[in-house]
């Protein structure tokens, strides 16, 4: 480790690491545009201009050198003294906002990026209150630049993070710089619009409101926004996310930083993800059918319902007789819970894994280029398997012992009627029972179905449970590296609803209210392995 000298204040930080980065990490306020921890240096932006300490050319002792230098791209060494809290540095800070402002426009009140954008928080502090700008500003044109993104020309602070996002993350190289001088700005190559995966973390990394996402375009104003901390379902890579939420709705999707998954970065087939939680054709309330009665019970009768059903089945037929389906979907504590009940009532149930939605082939990025005779370091992967918890639902059914089943063994056994009980979950985005599937909900005499919409299954079942969607609940998720994240309720269930875990809770036959900590807690003495969840570490305020 490094000592460094900031402002008089001794800094112990990782060797060769930028001085700007070290100074973020440690709570200074740097004003920076151009600079990216997941990307390359620029240092085109010279808002990060700091004095250092330098050998004097005839002396050789240790002075203030006579000009700046840009802290993004000096790296950390031992001894290495600077300082931000100068006359000259806050000088070249005043010049620089005042350049970055000539031609901006005057738009904040109807710009999506206000309240989270860097040039209002640097104009405040570190720029000066008034502007000698008197000539007419360069007004530039607005272009749609791809399915999903606007490129507000006017407002670019030229950073450059966009066009080094495409070319050293995505890969794809959609975005370049074109013109010079006053002139140069941000577009497309032409024929080329920006659409690959990756292409929502340029809205991300613009420091202002030149990029903007079409999806979000004037929807809420980002201080009206509550941020929770979340897992996105979309794949098994798990990527650390914000759920932006207002009165109980979803409006957008962010990446948060976790080193041992996704870095800065999300997909965008995780990002606009989410719209199915917000379908006014999910299943709300619980149902019971008695015969060709059906009715909608309370959920206060639900525990003593369920329980006697399966009780009652049990005694008239077999232990071994009774099976639980557990979707990928579940996070593991919910899992935990089902597992619990379903080997009470019957311990010699079978369990197993419902299906493991799988598309087409994992997608490494940045892309190879055509040609190109080996392939770049992989710094993200959408991975094919399209659901959030397999592993974590795999180690349960591995320490919960008995009979475990694959989905394929299940459906082959259950055609034979080899069950008569059977509590099956969904909770699946998408369409997920098949015809062979459908027709297995003739086979059991009690079926319990837990999903999000109606299927064939839910239509032949005795009770259905209404299953919520994961920014409705919390637990944890187990990821294709086997790492537990947890995850936190966004929004309440629509009304009429009860999340998974509650209902679950209470089946199990404990009292009181449900949180995924207070179920690791009980798991922790039968399965300590599955308790330890890791959490993302939080980004310094300072840092964008």
């Amino acid at each position: 480790m490094a000592k460094i000298i900031i402002d008089n204040q001794e800094l112990e930080c990782r060797e060769g690491m930028p001085v700007l980065r070290a100074a973020l990490e440690a709570g200074w306020d740097i004003p920076h545009y151009c600079y990216h921890p997941g990307l390359s240096v620029a240092a085109s932006c010279r808002l990060c201009l700091m004095e250092m300490k330098m050998p004097h050319p005839k002396t050789r002792e240790m002075d203030w050198a006579p000009k700046l230098f840009p802290a993004c791209q000096t790296p950390v060494r031992d001894g290495l003294e600077v300082r931000f809290n100068s006359d000259v540095v806050k000088t070249a800070q005043e010049s620089c906002m005042e350049f970055f402002l000539l031609n901006h426009p005057l738009d904040c009140p109807v710009c999506d990026q206000a309240g989270e954008c860097c040039l209002q928080d640097y104009s405040y502090k570190f720029g000066r209150a008034e502007s000698r700008m008197v000539d007419p500003k360069v007004v530039n044109p607005k272009k749609d630049i791809g399915p999903h993104t606007l490129l507000y020309t006017d407002r670019c602070v030229t950073c450059t993070r966009c066009v080094r996002f495409t070319r050293e993350i995505a890969g794809t190289g959609e975005l370049c710089l074109v013109q010079r001088g006053s002139k140069n700005e941000i577009d497309v190559f032409p024929g080329r619009p920006l659409d690959n995966p990756m292409q929502g973390n340029v809205v991300d990394i613009c420091p202002v409101g030149c990029l903007l996402d079409k999806d979000f375009l004037f929807k809420r104003r980002v201080w009206e926004l509550t941020g929770t901390s979340s897992i996105c379902p979309g794949c098994a890579t798990g990527c650390s996310i914000r759920v932006d939420h207002a009165d109980n709705r979803v409006y957008r999707l962010k990446p948060r930083y976790n080193p041992k998954v996704n870095d800065w970065w999300m997909c965008d087939e995780g990002r606009f993800g989410f719209k199915y939680t917000q379908d006014n054709a999910r299943i709300i309330k619980p149902m019971l059918r008695r015969g060709r009665e059906e009715t909608s019970p309370s959920w206060r009768e639900i525990p003593d319902i369920v329980r006697f059903r399966f009780q009652d089945h049990v005694r008239a037929s077999s232990a071994d007789k009774v099976v639980a389906v557990l979707s990928p979907f579940m996070a593991t504590e919910e899992a935990w819970l089902l597992i619990r009940f379903i080997r009470e009532v019957a311990p010699e149930a079978a369990l197993a894994m419902g299906p493991v939605p799988v598309e087409g082939e994992p997608q490494a990025f940045p892309c190879a280029p055509p040609g190109a005779p080996s392939m770049p370091d992989v710094k993200f992967t959408i991975l094919e398997e399209k659901c959030p918890n397999r592993r974590g639902i795999e180690q349960l059914l591995e320490v919960s012992g008995g009979t475990v089943l694959t989905f394929e063994a299940f459906s082959e056994q259950a055609a034979k009627g080899d069950f008569t009980a059977a509590w099956i979950v969904g909770g699946y985005p998408k369409p997920w029972v098949e015809k062979d599937t459908a027709k297995l909900g003739s086979k059991f005499g009690l079926l319990v179905v837990q999903d999000l919409f109606e299927n064939k299954l839910t239509e032949a079942a005795a009770i259905v449970l209404p299953a919520c969607a994961w920014v409705e609940r919390d637990g944890s998720f187990v990821n294709a590296k086997g790492l537990a994240q947890p995850f936190e309720r966004a929004i309440s269930p629509p009304d009429g609803a009860m999340r998974d875990g509650q209902y679950l809770f209470e089946i199990a036959g404990f009292e009181g209210l449900y949180s995924g900590q207070r179920v690791r807690e009980l798991m922790a003495e039968a399965t300590a392995s599955l308790t330890e969840v890791y959490e993302a570490p939080p980004i310094p305020a300072h840092a964008h």
